[in-house]
């Protein structure tokens, strides 16, 4: 039994736990008895992020860097979206996509851009808008589009359901999930208001010519089967000093993406939410999102 087996096995209360073979490698003991990311001290995670290059060289051939960067000091991520100036083009998606090393097969998005016809619905019923659209050109006339992500919530429901504490709220506001110990059980798929979260179905595939190897612990490492993940502001480029953008407000053709920090009253962020009409989804459910949708036009 693997180590993800085991903790799902003890998180759901199966009798019988098994333990690996006596004989396993080292590298095997030492990531079935590895300790939860925020009960590591700086060593152990050294060692955890040294195995785990080990473990990404030998199965992919190329040199993955895995960083541990802890939250910047008096910083709070806030994200804005500008939706009268998304022309629904998904190039965020893809740039998404590159930079997270999601799997292409399965196909995991952590964006989902949604095409609304205007005046026929308001923008909170996800569940029926239209996800799948092919026009020619974009924009489609008569349609606006609104692109849902993590909302990185301030009261995020996702964590209060996870049996084993494998994801969690980040003193920078980033919602984060430790591969290692997601036992795959989905409460937290459920538990999300904007279907932010992805499963891994099967083994998750990229191209090799096509890996992002400047990696974090807690964002777009090489995923597992059965480990659930999700946008993470990607906090392999944020957390740098100096911060870069996450690649969907860099890649953004129309400046609708805005990202910055909460926390500083001279930031674009801020600006914009106390000049601009903005507003959060599912803001009834009271779950706080750092996320805000706004127009400028």
């Amino acid at each position: 039994m693997n180590r993800r087996g085991f903790l799902k096995s003890a998180a759901l209360g199966v009798g019988g736990i098994l333990l690996p073979a006596k004989d396993s490698d080292a590298s095997v003991w030492e990531a079935f008895f590895q300790k939860h990311f925020r009960e590591m001290n700086d060593k152990e995670k050294k060692d955890v992020v040294a195995r785990l290059e080990i473990e990404y060289m030998q199965k992919y051939k190329k040199r993955i860097t895995v960083k541990s960067t802890p939250a910047l000091p008096n910083v709070l991520y806030g994200y804005g979206l500008d939706l009268s100036r998304c022309i629904g083009c998904r190039r965020c998606v893809y740039a998404c996509v590159t930079e997270n090393n999601q799997s292409r097969k399965p196909q995991i998005h952590y964006i989902t851009v949604l095409q609304f016809k205007q005046g026929e619905k308001w923008v909170s019923d996800l569940e029926e808008a239209k996800k799948y659209y092919n026009a020619e050109e974009v924009p489609e006339a008569g349609h606006f589009y609104m692109p849902v992500q993590c909302q990185q919530c301030e009261r995020p429901p996702c964590v209060k359901v996870c049996p084993t504490q494998a994801t969690w709220k980040e003193p920078d506001g980033i919602v984060v999930v430790d591969y290692n110990w997601c036992i795959g059980c989905r409460y937290c798929m459920a538990a999300c208001p904007y279907g932010a979260r992805k499963f891994n179905w099967g083994e998750p595939e990229i191209p090799l010519d096509e890996i992002n190897t400047e990696t974090h612990y807690l964002g777009n490492r090489p995923r597992l089967r059965g480990a659930v993940e999700k946008c993470t502001f990607c906090v392999q480029r944020v957390r740098e000093n100096p911060g870069r953008y996450p690649a969907c407000v860099e890649i953004c053709p129309v400046g609708a993406r805005k990202f910055g920090n909460l926390l500083d009253p001279n930031s674009e962020i801020r600006t914009l939410i106390e000049t601009k009409r903005v507003f959060r989804l599912k803001e009834e459910l009271n779950t706080q999102p750092k996320f805000y949708y706004f127009f400028s036009l």
